[in-house]
C-alpha cells in the first residue's frame, strides 16, 4: 500500500474516484450476484473483502476486483447443476465452496508459475466467448423486465418460451424497467462515466415505494441482511463436484483481470505482474469465501471508470469497499424496496458492452480463420452452455494454433527489379524475377513432426512446377528444427539428389546449424552448400554459372 501515499492532488483525484466508482461497482455488484442467482447481499460481500484484498496485494494501481458479468453467469450456471432447487441455505455453502476452489486454483497456478495460462485463450477467441456470454445475460435478463417467468434450459429453447410468456408481461413491471433504462441510457450518453447506476437504483425505489407498486404486481428484492456478512463454511464433500467449473471459473476471472489489468495501465506505470495478479485474485477469492462473497475477478467497465475520473491508486477500491461496508450496515432496509426489474435493466446494459459485432467484422476483414474461431466460441456458449463454452473457446484456440503450426507457409523467393530486395512472389508483385535454374525457398516457423510432412509435401509440388537445378532452403525464417524434421529433411535431399537437384541450405540460425552438424547432414552436403544467406546463395549459382561472385560460407 505503499502507492497509497501520494501528493494531494493525487490523493483528491482518488477521492473523486472513489465516489464515482463506488456509486457505479456497488448497484452493479448487486446486479451481477442476481444474474448468480443468489441474494443482492453477496454482490455486495464481493465488493467488500476481495476488493479490500486485492488493494493490498495487487500489482495494478487502479484494477477494480469484485463480481464481474461472466463470472456472474459462470458461477450461476454451476450452482444450478448443483443446487436445482435454489434451496437457500445450500446455495450459501455451495457458493462460498465454489469460491474457496476458484481461490486455491489461483494460489495452485501461482505456485507453479502458470501466469502464461492468460494468453491460452486468443484475442478473437475471447471475443466470441464473451458475446456468447453476453446474449446468454440478456436472455436471463428480459423475463425480469416484462415481469414474467419461463422455463430455462439452453438459449435457443429459452428465446422461445420468452416469446411465449410476452403476452402475460406486467406492464407495471415493464414500466418500471423502462423508466431505469431510459436514466441509465441517458446518463451513459450525455454523462459517460458517471453514477448512473446509483441514479437508476434510486428512482426504481422511489417508483416502489412512492407508489406501492410492490402491492400491484412489481417484484422487489425484499429482506437484505444488515451488517457485517456472517462467516460462511465451505463444505468438503463438495469440492470434487465443483472442481471442473470451479477450473473454468478461475482460468477465466485471471484472464479477465489480466486483460482488465493491462488495458489501463499508464504510462509511468509498472507492468502487470501476471503470477502477482494469480497470488493477489487468490488469496482475494480465498478470504471472499468465508465472507458469503461470489467468485471474482478484475473488471473492466468498473477499472473503467476509475481511470477516467482520474484515480491513479488503490486508494479507489479501499474506500469503495468500505463505502460497501457502511451500504450493509446502514442501508439494506432501504434497498429491500429495489425493484428486481431495475437491477435487470443495470445488467443488461453493463452487459451489452460484451457483444462486439464490430470487433466480429474487423477479424473477419483481417484473416477469416479467426473469425471462425470467434464464430464457433461463441456458438459453443450458446449451444452447449457457459462453462462449456470456456472448453470450447481453449479449443478452438488450440485447434486454430495446432492448424497454423500443421500448416506453415512454404514461400518462393524473387527478387525485386533493380533493388537489393528478396521477398516472397506474389500477385502483387508480378515483376519480380527469379534465377533460371535456381529456386529459393524460404519456410517459417518451427520445424517438427506435426509439420513437416506438410512442409516437404509443399516443397516436392513447387520443385516439381518449377524444374530447378538448385534448390536453396533459406532456413533464415526458421526457428528451430526437430529431430523428425531432421531426419525428412535428410531423406528429402537423398531424394532430390537422385532426380538430379542439388539441395543448399542458407540462413541457418546457430542453433539450427548445431543440429544440422549433429545429424550428419553438414557434412554430407560439404560447405559449398552450406551458405550464409540467399544473397551469398544467388551469388554463388551466378558465378557456378560464369559470373564473378563471393567465396561460399559454411
Amino acid at each position: 500500500m505503499s502507492s497509497l501515499a501520494s501528493a494531494p492532488g493525487r490523493l483528491l483525484s482518488d477521492l473523486l474516484a472513489v465516489v464515482t466508482a463506488a456509486a457505479v461497482v456497488l448497484p452493479k455488484a448487486m446486479a451481477y450476484a442476481t444474474v448468480a442467482g443468489l441474494p443482492v447481499a453477496i454482490g455486495l460481500y464481493t465488493a467488500f473483502v476481495p476488493m479490500v484484498i486485492y488493494a493490498l496485494l495487487g500489482s495494478s494501481r487502479v484494477l477494480s476486483v469484485s463480481s464481474t458479468s461472466t463470472l456472474a453467469i459462470l458461477t450461476a450456471t454451476q450452482l444450478g447443476l448443483v443446487v436445482p432447487d435454489g434451496d437457500p441455505g445450500r446455495l450459501l455453502t455451495v457458493t462460498a465452496t465454489l469460491t474457496l476452489l476458484v481461490g486455491a486454483m489461483l494460489m495452485l497456478a501461482a505456485a507453479l508459475r502458470l501466469g502464461f495460462i492468460a494468453n491460452f485463450i486468443s484475442l478473437p477467441v475471447l471475443v466470441g466467448f464473451k458475446s456468447g456470454i453476453g446474449l446468454v445475460i440478456i436472455l436471463d435478463q428480459l423475463p425480469k423486465l416484462f415481469g414474467v417467468h419461463i422455463q430455462k434450459e439452453n438459449f435457443f429453447l429459452d428465446l422461445y418460451h420468452l416469446g411465449q410468456a410476452l403476452p402475460q408481461t406486467s406492464w407495471l413491471t415493464l414500466g418500471v424497467a423502462l423508466a431505469t433504462l431510459a436514466v441509465l441510457v441517458f446518463m451513459e450518453w450525455r454523462f459517460p462515466h458517471s453514477p448512473a447506476p446509483l441514479l437508476g437504483v434510486g428512482i426504481g425505489i422511489a417508483l416502489v415505494w412512492g407508489l406501492g407498486l410492490n402491492e400491484a404486481g412489481v417484484a422487489i428484492v425484499g429482506a437484505i441482511p444488515t451488517g457485517l456478512p456472517g462467516l460462511t463454511m465451505p463444505e468438503p464433500a463438495l469440492v470434487m463436484q465443483l472442481l471442473p467449473g470451479a477450473a473454468g471459473i478461475a482460468l477465466m476471472s485471471f484472464t479477465e483481470t489480466i486483460a482488465a489489468g493491462r488495458a489501463f495501465v499508464g504510462k509511468e506505470e509498472p507492468e502487470i505482474n501476471p503470477n502477482r495478479e494469480l497470488v493477489a485474485t487468490g488469496l482475494a477469492n480465498l478470504g471472499g469465501a468465508f465472507c458469503g462473497s461470489m467468485p471474482a475477478g478484475g473488471g473492466t467497465s468498473q477499472t473503467a471508470v476509475v481511470r477516467a475520473v482520474g484515480g491513479m491508486s488503490q486508494l479507489a477500491s479501499a474506500v469503495t469497499a468500505g463505502m460497501a461496508l457502511a451500504t450493509m450496515i446502514f442501508l439494506a432496509p432501504l434497498l429491500s424496496w429495489l425493484p428486481s426489474a431495475t437491477l435487470a435493466v443495470v445488467v443488461i446494459v453493463y452487459s451489452v458492452g460484451l457483444i462486439q459485432p464490430l470487433e466480429f467484422r474487423k477479424i473477419g476483414q483481417i484473416r477469416m480463420m479467426e473469425f471462425r474461431w470467434a464464430v464457433t466460441a461463441c456458438l459453443g456458449v450458446l449451444l452447449f452452455g457457459t462453462l462449456q463454452g470456456i472448453v470450447v473457446a481453449i479449443l478452438a484456440s488450440l485447434l486454430g494454433l495446432a492448424s497454423q503450426t500443421a500448416h506453415p507457409p512454404v514461400h518462393v523467393i524473387g527478387c525485386k527489379p533493380g533493388e537489393d530486395v528478396l521477398r516472397p512472389l506474389s500477385a502483387r508483385h508480378p515483376e519480380d524475377e527469379t534465377v533460371p535454374g535456381l529456386l529459393i525457398l524460404r519456410p517459417e516457423g518451427r520445424l517438427f513432426f506435426i509439420n513437416v510432412q506438410h512442409v516437404a509435401a509443399r516443397m516436392r509440388e513447387l520443385i516439381a512446377t518449377h524444374q530447378p537445378e538448385v534448390v536453396v532452403l533459406d532456413m533464415s525464417r526458421v526457428l528451430d528444427v526437430e529431430y523428425s524434421a531432421l531426419m525428412v529433411l535428410k531423406e528429402g535431399e537423398r531424394q532430390a539428389s537422385a532426380k538430379g537437384v542439388t539441395l543448399w541450405l542458407a540462413g541457418l540460425n546457430p542453433g539450427v546449424l548445431e543440429n544440422v552438424r549433429r545429424s550428419g547432414l553438414a557434412a554430407r552436403m560439404g560447405d559449398s552448400r552450406m551458405l550464409f544467406n540467399a544473397r551469398a546463395a544467388i551469388r554463388q549459382y551466378q558465378q557456378m554459372r560464369g559470373a564473378p561472385g563471393p567465396a561460399p560460407l559454411a
